[in-house]
């Protein structure tokens, strides 16, 4: 009889099996991969082109896509009040800019929002909306509000199609280790804050996080960046199983890192399709990212950490609950996205995920999962709790720790 087991049948049946769970994800999900997302037109790309053309006294503007050390030299020659000017003439492009200063960011995109809110205010009242166009204006209107208060700093917003968004928890200038959540499919800027279910979504995350951070090291200046700063997939269809939203994501997550200011360590915490986006970035990520953590991961695009081509620490956990263990670990013509992280054979430091319930519980207050992250993004690293018995995922640490 014919053995299933290390043989090239049971790879065939893999990639059958793989195929049938995307074919079932298309029949009831649809071709998500063109689905066109809703929102208004592209407000940034349009105040880019006027950038091009402006400049700042005699001088003419640099290009936007520049270098964020030279944005950093250029802001750095200019007065406060010339860089104000620019931050009020084109909030959109200055708040977004990796290499403007991060105040300065934080300025333009609460100008940006305080435009784009009043904007929705108008369409809000337009007779010639539909029900549903209403219903999206009123929670755009409602969102952007609430991000322009004064005591939010956000680093990064586009409010073009679906929007992208990036928020700051912590003194980043001055932090001495930066923690970057990248979330999953279904984050646009409408889902980047839930009211119930609050750590499913990337701002309770990040709070979660800080908070857990502040309390495992009092001592230690931290940051969390709640990172909604790319397109994520719609729903688990085609653009879920197929790395093409995790190839630009994975270019802005590696500009945001080569771009944070000082020279703070940095941990990416990576949730479900998150973790493909820090896959795909891996081989491209600075120096300073330490460690790359994973949870609930559909995989990273390889097969195990050495395919990653990164030096940074590779963790991954994944909760008892979590229905993405039943999705295929495998990458079939561009189907799927490589092996498990938590499997023996991805090799990455297996952590243990006790008190997260399900597929979206990662980040809850109390559990072991998020704890193990504080201790990963404070230093701490012979404090985490492995996934076995022993302690495999603390072995062969090396680096300082914060004590």
């Amino acid at each position: 009889m014919t053995s299933f087991d290390s043989s090239p049948t049971l790879t065939a049946w893999r990639a059958l099996l793989a195929l049938a769970v995307v074919f079932i994800m298309l029949a009831t999900t649809g071709w998500t991969a063109v689905r066109h997302q809703s929102g208004p037109g592209n407000a940034l790309q349009a105040e880019l082109t006027g950038w091009t053309k402006g400049r700042i006294g005699a001088r003419a503007l640099p290009e936007a896509d520049s270098a964020p050390h030279r944005l950093a030299a250029f802001f750095g020659s200019l007065g406060s009040a010339q860089r104000a000017r620019l931050a009020d003439r084109y909030p959109l492009v200055v708040g977004n800019l990796n290499g403007a200063p991060v105040t300065l960011r934080y300025r333009a995109n609460r100008t940006a929002l305080a435009h784009s809110h009043a904007l929705e205010h108008k369409r809000v009242n337009d007779p010639n909306l539909t029900a549903d166009g209403h219903r999206d204006a009123v929670r755009r209107m409602q969102r952007f509000k609430a991000l322009m208060s004064t005591d939010r700093q956000i680093l990064a917003f586009d409010p073009s199609g679906s929007g992208k968004v990036a928020e700051v928890f912590g003194d980043l200038d001055h932090a001495q280790r930066v923690s970057v959540i990248v979330p999953g499919v279904d984050t646009n800027l409408l889902t980047f804050q839930k009211t119930t279910r609050k750590y499913a979504a990337p701002v309770g995350m990040a709070q979660s996080l800080y908070a857990a951070q502040r309390a495992a090291s009092p001592g230690t200046r931290t940051a969390v960046i709640a990172w909604a700063d790319y397109t994520a997939p719609v729903g688990v269809g085609m653009d879920s199983a197929i790395g093409r939203l995790a190839a630009s994501g994975a270019i802005r997550l590696t500009a945001l890192a080569n771009a944070l200011p000082g020279d703070s360590r940095v941990t990416l915490f990576c949730h479900s399709y998150g973790s493909v986006v820090c896959g795909v970035a891996a081989r491209q990520l600075p120096d300073r990212v330490d460690d790359i953590a994973v949870a609930g991961s559909p995989g990273m695009r390889a097969q195990n950490v050495a395919g990653l081509h990164s030096h940074a620490r590779v963790w991954a956990m994944r909760d008892s609950d979590d229905w993405i263990q039943g999705v295929p670990h495998l990458e079939v013509g561009g189907l799927g996205h490589g092996e498990d992280p938590v499997t023996p054979a991805f090799g990455a430091r297996v952590l243990s995920a006790a008190g997260a319930i399900g597929h979206a519980g990662y980040f809850e207050p109390g559990t072991e999962s998020v704890t193990n992250f504080a201790e990963i993004g404070v230093g701490s690293y012979s404090s985490v709790s492995c996934a076995s018995e022993d302690d495999t995922c603390r072995s062969d640490i090396y680096g300082d720790e914060v004590a």
